[in-house]
């Protein structure tokens, strides 16, 4: 039989692994959930047992539904009366996607008037509705015209443990701190005599979860606690033992295997083997005494709230486990070295979105985890990939993960601080390499009073200088932080008479040439390289690291990401074009069509400008964009983002502006919007944006097509045309002066 278990996003393999662990024939990962195959004793199993899933659903009917009445005969099919006690409770939870139901409340309320309506129609008492505790919780999914009615067969969320007395802001969810310890190794690393700790623990999850797992406590056992302490309408046992050794709490927790166990199952489903839920109960109970009678005091966790640790405590003596951890309040530049050798650090430290994200804090806790832990292993869940890489570790693995609406980055370090390579002398370069090399080091003094003259961190120190070394080397210097250097390599496609031995040398060559002249490590370089295939050269796989930073132009902070796309966030070649544009649009309207990662608007609106209004047609690009403008303090309703195809929002817009930015594609075949082709369009583009502009306003048109022709006739007619691309080639691009091309456009009459 195929169920299904829910998760939070990133979850999905570890829970497919976890639920074959469990005794389910296999399991599928899929969208925020695993598929996987078993008997009903399984999916019992997984509700007491799992510490990932969120819900298990039991199927009980699958139908077509294409629309409301299809939803209601299908609910009204299923014989309630067998899977419902007659005057019992009911509620339902809905999930529609789709064209044809759009309220899942709506929803909701037809499956639950299909089931009151059975009971009537066979004269029996119908059940009432209890959205907190009902006997009998249905899950609705409609999908694709398709809906599945299932029982929730935990009764509720399975993230609660039960043991969670008080928490602070923002509380981690227990699946997503078992995520965390289990992606570091725990509790493999627990039974190989190692510790755990949280610099930053908060009300205690992380250390308090995997104190349980350690101690092979299932994570059912105080949620079902939790329900007898319900039922019975007396304080919960397990939150009322005294403080002291944690064997004093297993009563209410693991009362003796020779007790009659009190159950509450988490259904009251017919269809529910109480039986072998109350033999899993019993085994669970047997193996909660057994590890928490021999969990060794190897917990310890810190923080700089007092309240914070006050509630920590209270949770872990709620959970049984209070005299296993040490609570300390103390800020992380306080923290003491580890008497340990071996453990697992974890964390996740506070970020705020509405606010901007404290770097700093971050490198702290990765300095202090150096000092105290080097030879640990580390699992953090930082607030995204840039707040990751300010830590300074060096992350083994890196993964994807989401705390509710929030998506996070999990990096695992392993160790904490690599052991020291011994000095190896360094290998003479190639004679190609040394030519590459003298070549750099020759243009890097050519523009350094240049470059010191403007403030110039980011630049191209090579374009393609040798031609049998034919690519772009261009610097990005980290803004803040360790200041570090990285290099993004780009080779240009070489003709098909080359020999591939020859290309692979010459790439290594000029690889060994840039590290050597900017004295880099591997790691901090990022190579763009064309691989011959059908059809012609293509780009070959990023790297896909998730590792942003951040660097200074003009004033501005911004995110770049060398690694993972084709381009990085930065044309550098627009510099003084920005810089231009910039001066001109302080105290005035900004637009900034085609804005990719809005660099330009954001640079406007550091200089003054009034307002800012970037259109792109891709989400990705716009929130690169409004990353930005929180990077320099900026946003509110000065400053627009807006998504949308830029020549039907041209035709549908009707505010005017000063200063107009138009930067296109040379072509785009997006589904969302017609193709645009620059050749073709620009015409009808720009007349468009001039019909946005004031009267005494300018517009700056740019693209890099190199076979591009202005159709000058006919822009003639709507716009004084005076061509700029050589004022706009910046010293570093002066190899390449047709990088692109660019022109001020004015109303004739002003």
């Amino acid at each position: 039989m195929k169920f299904f278990v829910s998760c939070a996003k990133g979850l999905e393999y570890l829970l497919a692994d976890e639920l074959v662990a469990l005794g389910a024939a296999k399991a599928t990962a899929t969208i925020a959930g695993a598929n996987p195959e078993g008997t009903l004793a399984d999916a019992q199993r997984a509700v007491l047992w799992s510490r990932l899933a969120s819900r298990v659903l039991w199927p009980l009917a699958e139908f077509d539904c294409p629309d409301e009445q299809a939803l209601y005969a299908g609910a009204a099919a299923v014989p309630w009366h067998e899977h419902l006690r007659e005057g019992d409770t009911l509620a339902v939870d809905a999930h529609v996607s789709g064209t044809a139901i759009t309220h899942a409340r709506f929803a909701a309320q037809r499956v639950k008037d299909a089931v009151v309506d059975v009971f009537r129609a066979q004269g029996l008492e119908r059940p009432s509705v209890d959205v907190e505790a009902p006997g009998l919780r249905l899950n609705l999914s409609l999908r694709k015209g398709r809906a599945t009615l299932s029982v929730d067969l935990g009764g509720g969320p399975l993230h609660r443990r039960g043991w969670r007395a008080e928490q602070r802001e923002a509380p981690l969810k227990e699946n997503l701190a078992a995520a965390v310890l289990l992606r570091g190794g725990w509790p493999a690393l627990y039974h190989e005599g190692g510790a755990l700790l949280d610099p930053m623990c908060g009300s205690g999850t992380l250390l308090i979860e995997g104190a349980l797992m350690a101690a092979d406590v299932a994570p059912g056992l105080g949620r079902m606690q939790a329900a007898v302490a319900a039922a019975s309408g007396v304080p919960s046992a397990a939150a009322a033992v005294d403080a002291g050794p944690w064997a004093q709490s297993l009563a209410a927790i693991a009362p003796a295997a020779s007790a009659e166990p009190a159950s509450t199952p988490p259904t009251r489903w017919t269809g529910f083997d109480a039986a072998g839920w109350n033999a899993l109960l019993a085994e669970a109970r047997t193996r909660a005494q057994a590890g928490l009678a021999a969990l060794r005091p190897v917990f310890h966790g810190s923080d700089n709230d007092r309240h914070a640790i006050a509630a920590a405590r209270g949770n872990a003596r709620a959970a049984g486990v209070e005299a296993a951890i040490v609570f300390e309040v103390r800020d992380i530049d306080a923290l003491p070295a580890s008497p340990h050798p071996r453990g697992l650090a974890v964390c996740n430290p506070p970020y705020d979105q509405r606010l901007a994200a404290d770097s700093g804090l971050y490198r702290r806790l990765g300095d202090a985890l150096r000092r105290t832990v080097p030879g640990w292993r580390a699992s953090l869940l930082c607030g995204d990939a840039g707040l990751a890489h300010a830590t300074g570790l060096r992350a083994a693995k890196k993964y994807q993960l989401f705390n509710g609406a929030l998506e996070c980055a999990l990096i695992v370090c392993d160790p904490v601080c690599p052991p020291q390579r011994e000095a190896i002398a360094p290998r003479e370069l190639p004679e190609g390499a040394k030519m590459v090399a003298n070549r750099i080091e020759r243009n890097l003094r050519k523009l350094k009073s240049w470059r010191s003259g403007e403030g110039v961190t980011c630049f191209r120190a090579y374009d393609a200088d040798i031609p049998e070394y034919a690519a772009a080397v261009d610097v990005y210097a980290e803004d803040g932080g360790e200041q570090r250097t990285f290099l993004h390599v780009q080779e240009y496609a070489p003709p098909a008479e080359i020999p591939e031995d020859d290309v692979r040398r010459r790439r290594r060559e000029l690889l060994a040439a840039a590290r050597e002249a900017f004295k880099v490590p591997a790691e901090r370089v990022a190579m763009k390289t064309r691989e011959r295939g059908k059809g012609g050269s293509k780009y070959g796989k990023f790297q896909l690291q998730g590792q942003r930073f951040v660097v200074r132009e003009n004033g501005a902070r911004l995110w770049v990401n060398l690694f993972d796309y084709l381009d990085t966030g930065l044309f550098l070649d627009h510099r003084p074009l920005r810089r231009r544009m910039a001066k001109e649009a302080r105290g005035k309207r900004f637009l900034n069509l085609f804005c990719y990662t809005g660099v330009a608007s954001v640079q406007a609106a550091v200089a003054g400008a009034a307002s800012t209004t970037s259109v792109d047609l891709s989400a990705t690009y716009l929130q690169w964009c409004a990353d930005n403008l929180a990077l320099n303090g900026l946003g509110g309703t000065s400053h627009q983002l807006v998504q949308g195809d830029v020549l039907a929002w041209l035709e549908a817009e009707r505010h005017r502006y000063d200063v107009i930015f138009c930067d296109p594609p040379t072509f785009s075949n997006s589904a969302r919007a017609d193709d645009f082709d620059i050749q073709r369009e620009h015409v009808r583009l720009l007349q468009l944006a001039m019909a946005r502009l004031v009267p005494d306003g300018v517009l700056y048109f740019s693209n890099n097509f190199r076979r591009f022709r202005l159709d000058g006739d006919a822009i003639a007619a709507f716009a004084d045309v005076e061509e700029i691309s050589a004022s706009t080639i910046p010293p570093d691009f002066g190899r390449n002066p047709r990088i692109h091309r660019a022109w001020r456009l004015q109303h004739p009459l002003r």
